[in-house]
């Protein structure tokens, strides 16, 4: 059993129940009933919870005339997402602007969150950058069947001549099943290595030595943030219908 933190510990201890409920509805049986929540679990809905918080906060300190410190934080990732979006998407995709904001904004919650002393990135977990993929793979062939339509949309995968269609067609479709896991591998590999060198460092002189590298895994992990929305971004502009 891996070692629960304290946010797993009280989750396994008073939320066991609705836990073995939901699973045993899934047709999942835990190996330890009694433990039935996971650290990557509870951090994600911790994280989920803190980013509600966060906007809860944010929202009725929006103003026009008088903006403070923490709206001005978020509008400059507001506008940074905006013109990004414009850029790789153009300006049809800012409609999808709530979408790639969302994800950029989780991811990089998740990825800081392990900063804290006692809490755990979530993202160092296989799983949720998996679940994170998933969303984005999902989300980008819906854009491009409900924009180009479901025949024009499979067409794009035949490539640009039809006597090659039979040698593009699987070779197109590989690619795109690939890219979930480009994104998983990408964004796991990132933040566990990044955990464990920080992690490390802290045992040997929590203090002082670990900071550099604390510095590093903040940078990386919002770096990787951006490259996931930003990725997120590309795909939908690729199955978006253009005039050329």
């Amino acid at each position: 059993m891996e070692h629960e933190i304290w946010l797993t510990v009280l989750f396994n201890k008073f939320l066991a129940g609705p836990a073995n409920a939901v699973l045993n509805w899934a047709g999942v049986h835990p190996e330890n009933p009694a433990h039935p929540w996971t650290n990557f679990v509870t951090m994600e809905i911790f994280v989920a919870a803190l980013i509600i918080v966060t906007f809860g906060i944010l929202r009725p300190r929006l103003s026009m005339d008088r903006p403070g410190q923490f709206q001005h934080t978020f509008e400059i990732v507001y506008n940074f997402l905006h013109s990004t979006t414009e850029d790789v998407v153009g300006h049809a995709g800012l409609r999808y602007l709530g979408f790639f904001g969302t994800l950029f904004i989780f991811i990089m919650f998740a990825n800081l969150i392990g900063l804290i002393p006692t809490l755990e990135s979530p993202t160092m977990f296989a799983a949720v950058p998996l679940g994170c993929a998933i969303c984005a793979f999902f989300y980008y062939n819906y854009v491009g069947f409900s924009t180009q339509g479901p025949l024009t949309y499979l067409r794009h995968f035949t490539g640009p001549m039809p006597a090659l269609a039979p040698l593009m067609f699987p070779i197109e479709i590989i690619s795109n099943l690939a890219r979930p896991l480009s994104l998983t591998v990408r964004l796991y590999a990132n933040m566990f290595a990044g955990e464990q060198v920080t992690m490390a460092f802290m045992g040997l002189i929590p203090i002082i030595l670990p900071m550099p590298f604390m510095a590093l895994h903040a940078f990386v992990g919002i770096l990787q943030a951006y490259v996931f929305a930003l990725l997120a971004m590309v795909y939908v502009g690729d199955v978006m219908p253009h005039e050329h």
